[in-house]
């Protein structure tokens, strides 16, 4: 009977209706931790924030410029370090960058 209700049009549509409030009340009964991707997608209902679909795409592009200028490189034990490392001094140069700037 409770699955039957479920997938009623009305019962999907007030959830629908009343999801940020919906979410909220959700993530207060399960308490997850604040940190995760999880947390962030339940409260505000958006599935991937800007700056990880950013940083997502940054890495695709140095996994794809390392297989550019190295052949076969994705099939080496240190593939995974190196591309670590180079998205590592990205970040670095990136930081170093932003510190450098007067918003005054």
């Amino acid at each position: 009977m409770l699955n039957r209700l479920k997938n009623l049009k009305i019962v999907r549509t007030l959830k629908n209706e009343i999801s940020p409030k919906l979410r909220w009340l959700m993530f207060a009964s399960d308490n997850k931790d604040k940190s995760s991707s999880e947390y962030i997608k339940m409260v505000t209902g958006i599935d991937d924030l800007k700056s990880n679909s950013d940083e997502m795409r940054l890495e695709a592009m140095v996994r794809e410029q390392l297989k550019e200028e190295f052949p076969n490189i994705e099939n080496m034990k240190s593939y995974e370090l190196l591309v670590d490392a180079v998205m590592h001094n990205l970040k670095k140069k990136q930081l170093q960058a932003t510190d450098n700037i007067d918003f005054s």
